[in-house]
C-alpha cells in the first residue's frame, strides 16, 4: 500500500529556502512529510533526515535539487517508487523525467508552494 507521505528532496534548515517554505506549508496543510537533505537541522519540529526512506513509503517526491545534483540520486529515486515527482522551478530535468516515466512514475513540472496555495496538490 502506498503511503501518503511527501518527501522533500533537498530540504534545508534555512528559512529563506523554498524547500523550507514548502515543508512548512505541507505541515500546515496536514501532510505527512519526510524532509531529506545533506545539512543537519530542523524545519520547525521536524528533523532533516539523512537516511533514505524505504521503497513504497513515499507517495510524492518534491524536488529542490538542481539537475546536476539529482544525478547521484537517480537510482534511489526510481527505486523509491513514488506515485509522482514534482519538479519545482529550477529542478527540471528531461533525463530524470524519462527515467521516471519508464518506471510508470508521474512527473509534474510545477511549484509545490503554488500547488498547495491553489488546492492543486
Amino acid at each position: 500500500m502506498q503511503s501518503n507521505t511527501t518527501m522533500v528532496l533537498g530540504a534545508s534548515p534555512n528559512p529563506e529556502r523554498y524547500s523550507y517554505m514548502a515543508t512548512v506549508m505541507l505541515l500546515e496543510k496536514g501532510h505527512a512529510i519526510y524532509p531529506y537533505g545533506i545539512k543537519k537541522g530542523m524545519i520547525q519540529s521536524l528533523s532533516i533526515e539523512q537516511e533514505w526512506p524505504i521503497p513504497g513509503s513515499i507517495n510524492t517526491l518534491t524536488l529542490y535539487l538542481g539537475p546536476t545534483a539529482q544525478v547521484e540520486y537517480y537510482d534511489q529515486i526510481i527505486a523509491l517508487k513514488p506515485q509522482r515527482i514534482i519538479f519545482n522551478p529550477g529542478t527540471e530535468n528531461p533525463e530524470l523525467v524519462q527515467l521516471a516515466r519508464t518506471a510508470n512514475i508521474e512527473t509534474i513540472e510545477a511549484c509545490t508552494l503554488v500547488m498547495l496555495t491553489t488546492g492543486q496538490y
